[in-house]
């Protein structure tokens, strides 16, 4: 079952649209926190998103280059605002369609299905974990942060994704030392606190401070 975000302040609008993809058998859901956008797309992992310009706090186009930097997700347009510049603009913002309003709600319907089966015909889904502002691409292995990607080892990407994997939860130096064992031969004690704080140095150079915790003892949680 497809799943589409619909970034869409007009509360009645937002719910005309998600009723209306509800009944062909897609999951819809509405933004609610317009200034947290980023999050609730990497927490509901959507197939389609569809993204007014007039937005509150921050407008689509902001929102389509974040999105653009961490995923290839089909985004169409709505908007009344649909004039050539702005047309044009969405487009060269990595937009992949735009709808003018009012719309014909078949019409949306038809291009939502059209995008979706050229997109997913070809293309594999991406996985994304959200946790307090960063985003770890499962596809490529990248982490983004407040528009910057950290670049990391594929040590870090493995410590990372299991700590994110578990988030909430502490994770023991045992666990994280088999995640490691898949890149490298052999793998101890020091090579895991070694990669660890690499990964905290590099985490908090972006602004991402006590983002891994350590419980003594037992291993490491990021909460």
């Amino acid at each position: 079952m497809y799943r589409i975000l619909v970034v869409e302040d007009d509360r009645a609008i937002a719910d005309a649209i998600t009723t209306q993809l509800a009944a062909w058998d897609m999951t819809a859901r509405a933004v609610t926190d317009f200034r947290n956008v980023l999050g609730e797309f990497a927490a509901f992992e959507p197939h389609l998103i569809l993204l007014d310009i007039r937005l509150p706090f921050y407008n689509g186009y902001h929102w389509c280059q974040e999105i653009r930097r961490v995923s290839k997700v089909p985004i169409i347009f709505i908007s009344s605002a649909a004039d050539s510049m702005n047309i044009v603009m969405a487009m060269n913002m990595g937009a992949d369609d735009f709808i003018a309003k009012p719309f014909d709600m078949n019409v949306l319907l038809a291009k939502v299905q059209a995008l979706l089966r050229r997109t997913y015909d070809f293309a594999a889904d991406t996985s994304l974990l959200e946790h307090h502002g960063a985003i770890l691409n499962i596809g490529d292995g990248s982490l983004t942060y407040m528009g910057e990607t950290i670049p990391l080892s594929k040590n870090e990407y493995r410590i990372l994704l299991t700590l994110m994997q578990n988030k909430g939860k502490v994770v023991s130096r045992e666990k994280l030392m088999e995640a490691l064992w898949a890149t490298d031969s052999f793998v101890d004690e020091n090579t895991l606190s070694v990669n660890v704080n690499r990964l905290r140095k590099r985490l908090d150079a972006v602004g991402l401070t006590e983002f891994i915790t350590t419980q003594h003892g037992i291993g490491y949680i990021v909460k």
